[in-house]
């Protein structure tokens, strides 16, 4: 997925919220993103996944972005972006083209409740929405993560569907970009 914008975007609002970067996930990333992997509130929302860091952190797919999402130089989250019509494991079964999905996590619990999840969900959907041919933006929470619903619904997600995902009972969410046809900023 290109990216014609500088890599390490901002996202910060009005009335001191966050200042977050996102830049690519690196090999140097592992150990952090395995430990992240064994946190509570991170095995909560995605327990069944194994993101295979040692192969993927060394792939760069046309089609994905891995990024570290960073305040203050200090790694606090990752986010995913894939476009689900061409990526290689089919996750989403058979989608249109002009979608991209959208995994996001916070860290370490500590960092839970700042306001870093939006600002990184914000940055996620305007890299997204800068391709004018994407006209939506996919997540799918786990069925019984109710805290992530409330995150997705606050930003414009609709629910459209209850799926299956292996042995994942998830609710697919989904943002339309606006009739206007200029990209979507929501930030």
């Amino acid at each position: 997925m290109a990216h014609t914008a500088n890599a390490k975007l901002q996202a910060g609002r009005a009335r001191g919220s966050p200042i977050v970067k996102l830049r690519p996930a690196r090999p140097a990333d592992l150990g952090l993103l395995q430990h992240w992997d064994e946190q509570p509130h991170v095995i909560e929302s995605d327990p069944n996944d194994d993101w295979g860091w040692e192969t993927e952190l060394h792939r760069s797919p046309d089609w994905r972005e891995q990024l570290i999402a960073e305040t203050g130089g200090r790694p606090i989250g990752f986010v995913q972006i894939i476009d689900p019509c061409r990526e290689d494991s089919h996750y989403w079964g058979c989608v249109a083209e002009g979608r991209r999905a959208i995994d996001l996590w916070i860290g370490e619990e500590a960092d839970l409740g700042k306001g870093y999840g939006t600002a990184i969900m914000k940055l996620a959907i305007d890299r997204c929405f800068a391709d004018p041919a994407v006209s939506t933006v996919l997540v799918d929470p786990l069925a019984s993560n109710t805290r992530a619903h409330r995150f997705y619904e606050q930003l414009g997600f609709k629910v459209k569907a209850r799926r299956r995902f292996g042995d994942d009972d998830c609710i697919v969410y989904s943002l339309v970009r606006p009739d206007s046809g200029s990209p979507r900023s929501i930030g």
